[in-house]
């Protein structure tokens, strides 16, 4: 089984975070820029506030005529965010994904946000086992 300490590895552990206090024209403007659909929201040393997606953009900022240059990412986000350590396997990781429909999950260690995975990085990985497999298949059965 795959961990998520494996993935974080290749991929990194690179996170991009904002704070409580920000506005979401901020964070918004931080997402666009680095191409990412959602942002961790932290307080302190890396704890987590929450999480503040293009989901929140949408629905709790644009869908209710709020002023995203006034509004605070503290008004918006998403509070109840479920996590994964290191030592979680990538298809725990995927399962509880799809259960809570989510598409980034925040890795945490000792109360510290130490990374990210989104449905994408699992997918890349996903294929790369799909391959992996087809090649086994292949060479079992077309070995002289």
């Amino acid at each position: 089984m795959r961990t998520v300490s494996q993935l974080l590895e290749r991929k990194g552990s690179k996170v991009i975070t904002t704070t409580p206090d920000a506005t979401v024209k901020e964070a918004a403007k931080l997402m666009s820029d680095h191409h990412i659909g959602a942002v961790m929201v932290v307080k302190n040393e890396g704890e987590i506030a929450g999480v503040f997606t293009e989901r929140d953009v949408m629905g709790r900022v644009v869908a209710e005529g709020r002023d995203a240059s006034t509004t605070r990412v503290r008004e918006v986000m998403t509070t109840a965010v479920a996590y994964c350590t290191i030592k979680t396997t990538l298809d725990e990781v995927r399962t509880l994904m799809r259960s809570k429909k989510i598409r980034h999950m925040p890795v945490v260690e000792d109360g510290r946000l130490v990374g990210i995975m989104s449905l994408g990085d699992l997918n890349i990985v996903q294929d790369e086992i799909h391959i992996e497999t087809i090649q086994y298949l292949e060479q079992y059965l077309y070995k002289p």
